[in-house]
């Protein structure tokens, strides 16, 4: 069987589960900085990623990019309705995910680690514009404005840098 993640998402889901569930655990910590969020949303987002995994096509943006967009839609309406999107988890018959202190650190943990490691591997420039304005939220003039650069420069640094980090994570088509 090839490993490619196309091909274990339609033929061993468990295997593309292992090879993203860190990540997608990673993502949702960061952005919702509450590690029972994140776990929910990762669960909901294999849920219903393991569902349509039929419909996938090769054709489509990678499998990993694919699951980050279902992961893009969880989130967007855990932040529409304020909490994770049930309908899914009743459907399926799943449970909310009860997150131990050990896990809920452990996620905590990801959510800043493996987002540290990946951005302090790209170029100073595109590093330092993407940690101040995705890590450390800060608006695009308020970053010019400190390392006396235009926002078209900080913009473009950000670009760039989030282009590479999709690559490494498999996702980057352009």
């Amino acid at each position: 069987m090839d490993d490619t993640d196309e091909a274990l998402l339609v033929e061993d889901f468990g295997a593309f589960y292992d090879r993203y569930v860190k990540a997608l655990l990673a993502y949702f910590q960061r952005r919702t900085r509450d590690p029972e969020a994140a776990a929910d949303l990762t669960a909901e987002t294999f849920a219903s990623a393991m569902v349509a995994r039929r419909r996938y096509r090769a054709t489509s943006p990678t499998a990993a990019a694919w699951l980050f967009a279902i992961a893009q839609n969880k989130l967007s309406d855990y932040w529409r309705r304020g909490r994770a999107e049930d309908r899914m988890r009743a459907r399926l018959g799943m449970e909310r995910l009860a997150v131990s202190a050990e896990d809920a650190e452990l996620i905590r943990w990801l959510g800043e680690e493996v987002a540290t490691q990946l951005v302090d591997e790209l170029p100073p420039d595109q590093r330092d514009a993407v940690r101040a304005h995705v890590l450390e939220d800060q608006g695009y003039a308020e970053i010019a404005g400190r390392h006396h650069l235009t926002e078209a420069t900080v913009r473009k640094r950000v670009s760039r840098g989030l282009r590479v980090l999709r690559d490494r994570l498999g996702g980057g088509h352009a």
